[in-house]
């Protein structure tokens, strides 16, 4: 009996707003050689995350559709979905009820177009979801564009790497499992008349998310040009803690060694960081993890300058800079735009390492402040609109649908 072909299907979507000019990317690749079979992207407008995120599913599924004229094969699953969405595959799973009237239709879609015992759902980190992000991204910069995107002009594939594919997918065997049949009895739960809507009341009807990742956000203690207010980023003289900065990280380490909550530590590698996550360690008895993704802004040319000199020697930049997250400080300087891509990609990393834990975070005003607007899904003007004192602490607890909980917001009551 001839073996079926089997697929991998990555797929995403983005939007810029959430709501907002929205886009979808998805790659049918080939798991046994990591061949790219297929690609489609299409911006669609105004719209949520979740609803792009559904309709790069659909245009995924419907790209393997039409490479089976003869249709599937009814002996397993031949279809395997990833995405970073843990909302769309529990959902499809048929492990999570789907409630938004946005999202049913269109999961109804996406179960109609194969056989619902031919997919199998599976949940990635976003760093393993870079081809179809960076297609969902080029619609959208063609949208922006006031055009479609173009296959001819995608380079989302060329460096992506698909040996790893075959060594990632555990082997297909055997029956369908529970995912199988939960898409099943999703889709079949679709087909239904919808009932009555029954009010839920509390928390207590939501689904048990399990323990979050718990983010304890410590911005480091003072240095020298701390209280001076000059700009400090990660281009500058990379400065030490002051006196008060050291008594300031000391306060901290005695306050989490009373609470006795966290399980990990992670720092900045700026020396003033090490330095403040460096005490808190000490006190704790744990490791000092670097990661490269929590450094601050690099402000360029208006490093270690005041706001005022900035003013009056780059006036029009710094107009600029505040008027748009895509402006850069002059000299080369990262735009907030930048900032908010490297901090996503090593929050989503943080999440995915340490599900369930509780991580003492050591950065910086603007990473925390980036941190805090995307779990509020608030717009980039406000890093201008919250207050971050040296040494405060902010929490943010991360669940497994995606969804984010701001917690805490420049606590300083440990110093004084």
């Amino acid at each position: 009996m001839t073996r079926p072909r089997r697929f991998v299907v990555e797929a995403d979507g983005g939007s810029r707003g959430n709501p907002g000019p929205a886009g979808y990317g998805a790659v049918v690749i080939d798991p046994a050689t990591g061949e790219t079979l297929a690609e489609a992207a299409e911006y669609i407008g105004v719209a949520t995350n979740n609803v792009a995120e559904y309709k790069g599913l659909i245009a995924g599924l419907r790209a393997v559709r039409a490479l089976l004229p003869d249709g599937p094969a009814d002996d397993g699953p031949q279809v395997r979905v990833r995405m970073d969405s843990k909302l769309v595959v529990e959902q499809m799973s048929g492990r999570w009820k789907i409630k938004h009237p946005d999202m049913k239709p269109l999961a109804a879609e996406a179960a109609r177009i194969l056989p619902a015992s031919a997919v199998t759902y599976e949940w990635i980190p976003r760093e393993k979801n870079k081809h179809a992000d960076r297609l969902a991204n080029e619609a959208m910069d063609a949208g922006k564009r006031g055009r479609q995107w173009e296959p001819s002009a995608s380079t989302a594939g060329l460096d992506t790497p698909r040996a790893s594919v075959t060594a990632a997918l555990p082997p297909v065997s055997g029956p369908p499992g529970d995912a199988a049949a939960g898409a099943a009895r999703a889709r079949a739960a679709l087909n239904r008349p919808a009932a009555p809507a029954t009010p839920q009341v509390g928390w207590g009807a939501a689904p048990d998310l399990g323990a979050p990742a718990t983010f304890v956000l410590l911005r480091h203690g003072e240095t020298a040009l701390t209280p001076q207010k000059r700009f400090s980023g990660s281009g500058g003289t990379d400065p030490e803690l002051s006196a008060v900065g050291r008594g300031q990280a000391e306060h901290a380490a005695e306050a989490f060694a009373a609470r006795g909550t966290v399980q990990e530590i992670v720092s900045s590698p700026l020396r003033r960081c090490r330095e403040t996550a460096g005490a808190v360690a000490a006190r704790l008895g744990l490791e000092v993890r670097i990661e490269e993704g929590l450094r601050e802004t690099d402000f360029g040319a208006w490093e270690g300058l005041t706001f005022g000199e900035v003013r009056e020697r780059y006036g029009a930049d710094l107009d600029a800079w505040l008027a748009s997250a895509k402006a850069a400080p002059t000299g080369g300087g990262e735009s907030f735009a930048e900032v908010a891509r490297r901090v996503a990609a090593t929050r989503d990393r943080l999440v995915s390492r340490y599900a369930g834990r509780t991580v003492l975070v050591v950065t910086h005003v603007t990473p925390i402040k980036t941190l805090v607007r995307l779990a509020l899904g608030a717009p980039p003007e406000s890093l201008f609109r919250m207050e971050l004192s040296a040494a405060s602490v902010s929490a943010v607890a991360y669940y497994a649908d995606g969804n984010a909980s701001v917690r805490l917001l420049n606590d300083t009551s440990h110093l004084r």
